[in-house]
């Protein structure tokens, strides 16, 4: 199920709803109030009930929601229910620490293929690294829904361009490039990590508003 009208504000914050619900589930919470869950959240129980009410009929007054309907009504429309091919280009720092995380098998996401010049022909997460020439070629043969992007920073617009080319339908930078420009021009979803603005931003946070 999709939902093409959600503000973009919403789409961000879904993630959290799932995974708080998947965490009630397991602990065998199988209802809850806005007032809870904005407890829980750090999310003010009027924003709770607006984004929810957005995305389906899962609560009722007086009754809070049901967590089984929250997990499986929202994994439905962040897409959790389906098995996306995902490849890495770049092992160096971040890209090999995510090829070694579970993260993409705990999100229905399947690792497929590495992509590493100095690293070629070496074993990693079970899979054999493969050369950046083959990067494109691979992702067009081989239906690949996601690219993770952490190549050097200058490599990055063109392996960007490369993994657009080829068909891909997101790309999570972590080259620290901005390339959401490529967004404008192509269908492709692009989602920029900058490590470098997340520890600012926190520095800049414990300076304005937090301890000093």
């Amino acid at each position: 199920m999709k939902n093409t009208n959600l503000p973009s504000s919403v789409r961000r914050r879904l993630p959290r709803y799932y995974r708080f619900a998947r965490e009630l589930l397991g602990a065998d919470v199988l209802r809850i109030s806005s007032g809870e869950l904005s407890s829980m959240m750090g999310i003010t129980a009027s924003q709770i009930r607006q984004d929810l009410s957005l995305v389906g009929e899962f609560g009722l007054q007086g009754y809070g929601y049901n967590v089984k309907d929250l997990y499986s009504g929202i994994g439905e429309i962040v897409g959790a229910n389906r098995n996306y091919n995902t490849v890495i280009a770049g092992l160096t720092g971040i890209g090999l620490a995510l090829a070694k995380h579970p993260v993409f098998d705990l999100r229905c996401v399947t690792l497929r293929a590495l992509f590493d010049d100095a690293l070629a022909g070496t074993e990693t997460a079970d899979l054999t690294v493969l050369p950046m020439s083959y990067f494109e070629r691979w992702c067009t043969e081989n239906e690949t829904d996601i690219a993770v992007l952490a190549v050097p920073r200058e490599m990055a617009v063109e392996t960007a361009g490369a993994a657009v080319r080829a068909g891909v339908s997101g790309i999570w930078n972590f080259t620290g490039e901005d390339i959401r420009a490529d967004r404008a021009k192509n269908d492709v979803a692009v989602v920029d990590i900058n490590l470098h603005d997340c520890l600012m931003g926190l520095c800049c946070e414990i300076h304005n508003g937090g301890r000093q």
